[in-house]
């Protein structure tokens, strides 16, 4: 029953990382602490990680196929942002679970909040990697790299508006572009935990089983939402900052 659920949730991040280029993956975790049953906490963001890598790369191929990825700045971003998340999965690992929870509630709650934000629709759909934008692309990859390895999530919702940022591409493109990061800072920080036995590869498989599907739905679910999608995505945003809430809670000692 626990992996049929994990095969559900794996679809439902499927879905949200296709339609919104992140912010699903930040329900990966809560979900495999408090519905599947994994126990420790580490062995929930490493197998987590890994199966938000491969639902990624199974979104981005969907996305590429449709030609809306800016593969040069995606890939600087990316690159840029490879070590970080390396060096980010390795400083949690170093601290403990319940205090790595609490510190993952705030992210969540950050989360939450940035999807909140209103974003700029309209952006340049030509844009293209010059040396000025690599300058500023790499620093912000970087970081994200940084904090998307230490809480163990695929940074989407920081990967999306840093793209934005710095090219002025489209929300479209950027969400799009996101995914690449997502699927190289996801791998990164999987490979770190599975590199002391933190992934629980049964989960992972039945995570990855749903993410298929998801993601394949959730190209048409994204232009059905086309007219609708700043209020899609604030009723997400809450219920990511209901969850953030309650990891909170639990983490602080509430049960």
């Amino acid at each position: 029953m626990n992996l049929a659920v994990a095969v559900l949730g794996g679809a439902l991040i499927g879905v949200l990382l296709t339609v919104f280029g992140g912010g699903g993956s930040v329900l990966a975790t809560p979900l495999l602490l408090y519905v599947v049953g994994i126990r420790d906490p580490h062995v929930a963001i490493g197998t987590s990680a890994a199966a938000v890598a491969v639902n990624a790369a199974i979104g981005l191929a969907v996305q590429a196929r449709a030609g809306a990825v800016k593969w040069p700045c995606a890939l600087v971003f990316g690159g840029a942002g490879l070590a970080g998340s390396l060096v980010g999965a390795h400083l949690a690992k170093q601290m403990d679970g319940a205090r790595l929870i609490l510190w993952f509630a705030i992210a969540m709650g950050l989360v939450g909040a940035s999807m909140l934000l209103p974003r700029k629709k309209q952006g340049d759909p030509a844009v293209h990697l010059t040396r000025w934008l690599t300058v500023k692309l790499a620093p912000l990859g970087l970081l994200t790299g940084l904090a998307a390895g230490f809480f163990g999530i695929g940074g989407g919702f920081l990967d999306v508006p840093g793209l934005m940022a710095a090219t002025g591409m489209t929300l479209a493109h950027a969400a799009a572009a996101s995914l690449v990061s997502v699927v190289l800072f996801g791998a990164a920080t999987s490979a770190s935990y599975a590199a002391s036995d933190l992934v629980d590869w049964p989960v992972f498989a039945a995570l990855v089983a749903g993410g298929g599907a998801g993601a394949l739905a959730g190209m048409p679910v994204a232009r059905a939402l086309a007219g609708r999608a700043e209020t899609a995505r604030r009723i997400f945003a809450l219920m990511v900052l209901a969850t953030a809430a309650y990891v909170a809670w639990r983490a602080w000692g509430g049960g």
